[in-house]
């Protein structure tokens, strides 16, 4: 099943600077070959579900290879039956609406 999800992982105990450890999750993400798009507080991936869930599972492991003593996440994610969409395309549609195409 295709999932289009938003994941947010925050490394706890390890000080106020957590972009080392946001970068090695992109890594996972990417070698996965989710198509990672970071953005202020989080990351959009999309893939199979079995994709995503064993990458989140792996950066967990990472991370507390690194060092992390406890992490934690929020994720937001969907899955459609009726056509297939991309992160991309949903950013599309919406700018088609801001620059007036498509408006009802």
């Amino acid at each position: 099943m295709r999932v289009i999800a938003d994941i947010m992982i925050v490394p706890i105990g390890v000080g106020v600077s957590v972009s080392k450890y946001i970068a090695e999750c992109q890594k996972v993400f990417d070698r996965a070959g989710l198509n990672p798009q970071m953005h202020g507080y989080g990351t959009n991936i999309e893939g199979e579900w079995e994709e995503i869930f064993g990458a989140i599972k792996k950066a967990h492991e990472v991370l507390h290879k690194m060092g992390v003593p406890r992490i934690s996440s929020d994720l937001r994610f969907g899955t459609r039956t009726d056509k297939m969409q991309t992160i991309q395309d949903k950013i599309n549609s919406v700018k088609e609406k801001l620059h007036g195409k498509d408006i009802v």
